[in-house]
């Protein structure tokens, strides 16, 4: 099946198998391969993407339901003169180690702090509680988002 959507900015058509999930069809069909596959049923949150502003597990959605979306990958949230705000907190508080989750991290707190740039530290915990990370004990994932909020707040977090 052929099917359009647009992806970090840029229209794509792809022909896929009716039953290829969002999370292949962007790693293997559009080698945007930040997006990382986990446990491919949900659980784990490092397959998740931006899908119209809302955070999606991409392994849970079908290519062909992305018909006409504007999806954003973790590729998707970088800008050309360096790391957004975001990223550079992550790095500033040591939000990573492996780094297996920091894709899915960054998408869901990025899509969380550009609804909700107040977003609280109880809503913050709440929300990244479906993304699993095994290495940080997430105390410095919540620090980088908690100092991210602030360029949110302006304007300047949510232009990637």
């Amino acid at each position: 099946m052929s099917v359009g959507f647009e992806v970090n900015g840029r229209a794509v058509n792809v022909n896929v198998t009716p039953r290829t999930t969002l999370a292949d069809c962007l790693r293997h069909e559009l080698k945007l391969t930040g997006t990382h596959v986990g446990c491919e049923h949900g659980v784990c949150g490092a397959c998740t993407v931006i899908v119209n502003g809302d955070a999606v597990r991409s392994c849970l959605m079908l290519a062909v339901q992305a018909k006409g979306a504007k999806i954003t990958t973790v590729e998707g949230l970088s800008m050309e003169e360096g790391l957004t705000p975001l990223q550079t907190a992550f790095k500033k508080h040591h939000a990573l180690q492996c780094g297996f989750c920091t894709p899915g991290m960054l998408t869901t707190l990025h899509a969380l702090l550009s609804e909700e740039p107040h977003a609280s530290e109880d809503r913050i915990r709440d929300v990244i509680s479906g993304n699993l990370c095994r290495c940080t004990g997430y105390v410095t994932i919540i620090e980088a988002a908690l100092d991210a909020r602030s360029s949110y707040q302006s304007g300047e977090g949510d232009k990637a």
